[in-house]
């Protein structure tokens, strides 16, 4: 594994050879310069992994040099060293994209630690990224909005397993997106050139999906005019996805348990067995722990599935999604039915802000494709959406407070998307000033540069 490359800046001579020896006995590989024009000139002649830059340097200030590195690599982590009475502006930095702050003088280990922490933070976000842009590219599967912190939560835990072929759970509501998140966690494994299989347990009967799973020899039930391979066997070296397991029958659920524990089966009607090679993912919109409890699934067989859990979060807990995912579904259904759609009218929005989704994504993309066919204009009207849910007690259930912020944070995000995260030019869209636009971020807990 290669060693992170650290840009150290300080124009104290003995304090930056200091922090060159400590670092390099920590096995990093680092460049030491005193000079902001020549640290400059190394951030865009070479590629580092993080800097460590002191607040107060000769002709400038640690923070100015932050950001004028970060015009050159927006993605470079940076920690500012400060004094004990610089702190304030430390925090200063921490606003204006500074990954942390270190107080001098500090001990090697607590730099350590910041600068580890910096780099895994770094590698999680650029794996998701990098999850993102495949997942794209190979299903065009844009529509996975992460903008909110429950979903950014997921793909990183996705990104964390992906390497793994340990067992997941993935439980959410109908329409969350599991199937979504399971060729997700397929593409970013090393089984992502091999077969990804999928099947619904809920959608068939007890003796069809004994033979779907397992495959049948010919003649082994009335029907079997020839040998089938199962999906167990066609997911060899790949992965297998069972959907709503949760419905799978107990007879079913014995057999499952054997394959996952000895990684062989029996086809049905056969003597002899299969070995097979694959990563099971499993899901329900059910709450399996419940249902041990109820004697309604084995225990034994939850515990063997239940390795490592991810749970899918509702639409109405993720509402800054709602605007992007909308307008991801407005350019979709657009294209397919050769509409030129701008967008939705604010009353439009709001009311898909204010709806409560017991349908969650599923329902939100059939919403939108109604608008898309039944309007004439270029912008979707409020009489479009949710027609016939207008007025009904689900909308006026939320405190007026609760529904306002709820909307503003929405029309915030869908702001800072249209401009990549331009203030200046949202401010202009928004009819605000800079300074009330950025109060209002504030209290959202939005940061423009992670629209850029």
């Amino acid at each position: 594994m290669s060693r992170a490359k650290l840009l150290v800046v300080d124009d104290d001579r003995n304090l930056l050879e200091i922090i060159r020896m400590r670092l390099e006995s920590l096995e990093y590989e680092v460049t030491a310069i005193r000079d902001e024009e020549e640290a400059r000139q190394a951030v865009t002649a070479q590629v580092f992994d993080l800097a460590v830059i002191d607040l107060q340097l000769a002709n400038q200030d640690g923070i100015s040099l932050m950001e004028e590195i970060h015009l050159i690599n927006p993605d470079l982590p940076t920690i500012i060293l400060t004094a004990h009475g610089s702190i304030e502006s430390a925090v200063v930095a921490m606003k204006r994209g500074a990954y942390t702050y270190l107080t001098k003088p500090f001990d090697a280990r607590e730099l350590k630690l910041h600068i580890d922490r910096a780099l895994e933070n770094r590698r999680l976000t650029s794996e998701i990224s990098r999850l993102k842009v495949l997942l794209a590219e190979r299903y065009d599967f844009k529509n996975i909005v992460a903008r909110s912190e429950k979903m950014q939560q997921v793909l990183e835990v996705v990104a964390r397993i992906a390497q793994m072929d340990s067992t997941v759970h993935i439980q959410g509501e109908s329409g969350t997106g599991k199937e979504l998140i399971a060729r997700a966690i397929h593409l970013a494994s090393p089984r992502k050139d091999k077969a990804f299989v999928a099947i619904n347990c809920a959608a068939l009967p007890e003796t069809l999906l004994e033979s779907e799973l397992f495959g049948h020899e010919k003649g082994a039930f009335t029907g079997a005019v020839k040998s089938s391979r199962g999906l167990f066997a066609q997911a060899h070296e790949g992965t297998l996805f069972l959907d709503e397991i949760g419905d799978m029958p107990p007879s079913l659920q014995v057999k499952l348990l054997r394959v996952l524990q000895e990684r062989q089966f029996y086809p049905v009607g056969s003597e002899q067995p299969l070995s097979v090679d694959v990563r099971v993912i499993v899901a329900t919109n059910k709450n399996l722990a419940e249902l041990v409890r109820q004697d309604l699934f084995r225990e034994d067989l939850f515990y063997l599935i239940h390795v490592i859990p991810i749970e899918l979060p509702p639409l109405r807990e993720r509402r800054e999604d709602i605007p992007l995912l909308a307008e991801y579904f407005l350019k979709k259904f657009g294209t397919q039915m050769d509409k030129k759609i701008k967008g939705l009218a604010p009353a439009a929005l709001q009311r898909l802000m204010l709806h409560e989704w017991p349908g969650n994504v599923r329902e939100l993309e059939n919403t939108i494709e109604y608008a898309t066919a039944m309007t004439v204009q270029d912008v979707v009207t409020e009489e479009l959406v949710l027609p016939g849910k207008a007025g009904t007690v689900e909308e006026a259930i939320k405190p007026l407070t609760e529904a306002r912020d709820a909307f503003e944070k929405g029309y915030l995000v869908r702001l800072l998307e249209s401009t990549q995260g331009n203030v200046s030019n949202a401010a202009a869209m928004a009819g605000r000033y800079r300074a009330d636009l950025y109060v209002l971020l504030k209290k959202h807990g939005l940061n423009p540069s992670d629209f850029k």
